[in-house]
């Protein structure tokens, strides 16, 4: 018998930062993510996004890749997207995710981080928040690349 408890703060944005999501699609879209997390076996504590990026907060099953699940998460949020708002049709999401490990005595101060995003970017840019994220988890990068 194994037991994991496999916990992330995974970050993603659209391609070019472009300021493709409003509050409408946001919310649909989290609730299709919530439907994509529940098919991979997976654990979803918190969805948020902003125009230009999203953020989750998940446990996944020890059989489940990171890698294979943000390629199935992106690809079918993509294609609903290009389905559902046809007048999105050139949206993309960036290549790429950021993914952090958290702790279960954590888990809360993520949850409530993601749930108070509109707050916390009234302060911060995407890119400066990422910058901040990837410092504090010791995460080597190159501006160039933000």
């Amino acid at each position: 018998m194994s037991y994991t408890n496999l916990n992330y703060h995974i970050v993603f944005s659209t391609k070019g930062r472009i300021p493709f999501l409003d509050e409408k699609i946001i919310e649909r879209l989290s609730h299709y993510i919530a439907g994509i997390v529940k098919n991979s076996k997976a654990k979803l504590y918190a969805v948020n996004g902003l125009t230009d990026h999203m953020h989750l907060a998940v446990s996944l099953a020890p059989d489940r890749c990171l890698s294979d699940f943000m390629r199935i998460l992106k690809t079918n949020s993509s294609r609903w997207i290009h389905e559902t708002f046809p007048e999105s049709k050139t949206f993309l999401w960036q290549d790429g995710y950021s993914a952090f490990t958290v702790s279960f005595s954590g888990l809360d101060k993520v949850i409530g981080y993601i749930n108070n995003q509109h707050e916390h970017h009234k302060k911060l840019s995407f890119n400066e928040e990422l910058i901040i994220l990837l410092k504090k988890h010791n995460i080597e990068f190159g501006v160039e690349h933000i």
